[in-house]
């Protein structure tokens, strides 16, 4: 019988760099300065935006495209570049494959890519730029351990996290860019609200990556965050916009909630 692994910790950060509209070279380098700040901080799991190199609030799909790139792309040479061996980054994107346009999260090391991610749930005018991913959400096997992703508006579907927990996520990346919303006063985001539910209920921290300030009148809610497996927000973003966290990851599978119950084994799925 193998004996029960400890629980461990992981340093994790989510980044929000500026992100200029159309700029893709300059995003990718704003990209590659946030990337290096994380790192200082002794960050193994790095979360960008959505769309982090392209900007979002695209007028026609004309504009899409010209901001889109190639999976062999040279800028994610030079975005690897800055991961020292052992770092994961998560980066969104605006995908170009062929005629198809995607929004997609890029999973990198600095000698590898890892896969990529197409968001399956579009959000408002997304769908007229977009295609949607045929998977919900996606698990990779990385340095730092499985590594669920998904983007944005798919956490909003509580059978995404739940899935990606279910097929042994550890820990998920979650590239937004969440649109302003009104809240009573001192509230959290709906958003960061419904990834805490979400986080808890499946025990599966949250890195979440979001956008500052506006672009094209519309203003992001700054709702990066880092959410513990428990469903606390462990961290928000402190100097340059980076927040940081050492996370405490039970073992893989342990989902147990002593000394009676356990958040997997008691699910009665024939009954939902």
């Amino acid at each position: 019988m193998q004996p029960a692994q400890a629980p461990r910790s992981l340093r994790v950060a989510a980044a929000s760099p500026e992100v200029e509209l159309g700029d893709v070279a300059g995003n990718g380098e704003r990209i590659s300065d946030a990337l290096r700040a994380a790192v200082e901080e002794g960050a193994r799991l790095i979360v960008l935006p959505e769309l982090a190199t392209s900007g979002y609030v695209f007028t026609d799909p004309s504009e899409a495209r010209a901001a889109a790139v190639t999976r062999d792309d040279p800028m994610w040479a030079q975005i690897s570049a800055v991961l020292p061996d052992g770092v994961v980054a998560v980066v969104g994107y605006a995908e170009r494959d062929g005629s198809d346009l995607y929004n997609t999260a890029a999973v990198l090391t600095g000698i590898d890519r890892l896969g990529d991610y197409r968001k399956s749930h579009l959000w408002g005018s997304e769908g007229e730029f977009f295609l949607r991913g045929d998977i919900a959400g996606a698990v990779f096997d990385s340095p730092i351990g499985r590594l669920g992703v998904a983007i944005c508006y798919d956490n909003e579907f509580p059978e995404v996290p739940r899935g990606l927990a279910l097929a042994g996520a550890e820990v998920l990346a979650l590239p937004v860019n969440w649109p302003l919303v009104a809240r009573p006063a001192g509230e959290h985001a709906p958003e960061t609200i419904q990834a805490m539910a979400a986080a808890r209920s499946s025990r599966l921290a949250t890195v979440i990556a979001d956008r500052h300030g506006k672009e094209r009148g519309v203003t992001w809610t700054s709702g990066t965050a880092v959410i513990d497996e428990d469903g606390w927000v462990a961290a928000l973003p402190g100097l340059g916009n980076l927040a940081v966290a050492e996370l405490i990851l039970r073992a893989p599978g342990d989902k147990s909630l002593p000394p009676y119950n356990d958040l997997f084994a008691d699910r009665r799925p024939e009954l939902y």
